[in-house]
């Protein structure tokens, strides 16, 4: 692990309004994870883990405080910049696979790359070596429809890493599987943050994925605290 920062947070806050009032979830979450540390958020249900993954990935807005990932601000700009922001630096794993039903296996792990116009036969080739990779080299042409739970989230994975992003944000990622692909999963996402060098913030209420991680942080409050 490095010194260099790829994710920080400063002063995050989030607040929904509800009816009349007004519900302060994030009141002020400072964070740094540096390159290549896998960090755990546990906390409570509700606390508002989700949101924080949310705002850091780009997906939902602070109501105040900034993010920065790869040095670049991740708020601010329009959403055409965020989109590219997140496309170079981010991959996602959420408790569901979010695989397109219409496409392959290859085709859903390539799609990053197609998105940043890599001609299709390369970006096709590279998703195939990845899916090899995570032990799903005879399932390239197979719908999402026609894998197995654990084989869809193995295929998600490889999603979120086929662009060798900086970070990867993590919610639940093992949450929906059996503690058997759990395991293979969660063995398969640590393997390649060692290869990739890839930062990994995982939110989860498994104490036994949070302790395998170099830091464990709860949401609490509104704040982040070590455990």
């Amino acid at each position: 692990m490095t010194d260099r920062i790829v994710l920080q947070c400063r002063g995050v806050v989030r607040r929904f309004r509800e009816g009349a009032s007004e519900l302060e979830v994030l009141s002020g979450v400072d964070l740094d994870v540096a390159a290549a540390e896998r960090v755990a958020i546990v906390g409570a249900s509700g606390s508002g883990k989700t949101t924080l993954l949310q705002i850091m990935g780009g997906l939902d807005e602070p109501t105040a405080g900034e993010v920065h990932v790869g040095g670049k601000p991740m708020h601010g700009g329009n959403e055409v910049s965020r989109s590219e922001l997140r496309n170079r630096y981010i991959g996602f794993v959420y408790q569901f696979h979010h695989l397109l039903p219409e496409f392959t296996a290859a085709e859903n792990v390539a799609m990053p790359l197609l998105i940043r116009r890599e001609a299709k036969p390369d970006a096709l080739e590279k998703a195939a070596g990845l899916l090899q990779r995570v032990g799903l080299g005879e399932r390239l042409d197979h719908k999402p429809g026609e894998l197995s739970g654990g084989e869809r989230q193995r295929a998600a994975v490889a999603r979120a890493l086929i662009t060798r992003p900086q970070l990867v944000l993590a919610d639940e990622p093992t949450g929906n599987l059996d503690a058997g692909n759990g395991e293979h999963v969660l063995n398969l996402m640590l393997e390649l943050n060692r290869e990739l060098e890839t930062s990994l913030v995982i939110v989860t209420h498994d104490h036994g994925i949070a302790d395998r991680m170099d830091r464990i942080l709860v949401l609490e409050n509104g704040k982040l605290r070590p455990e």
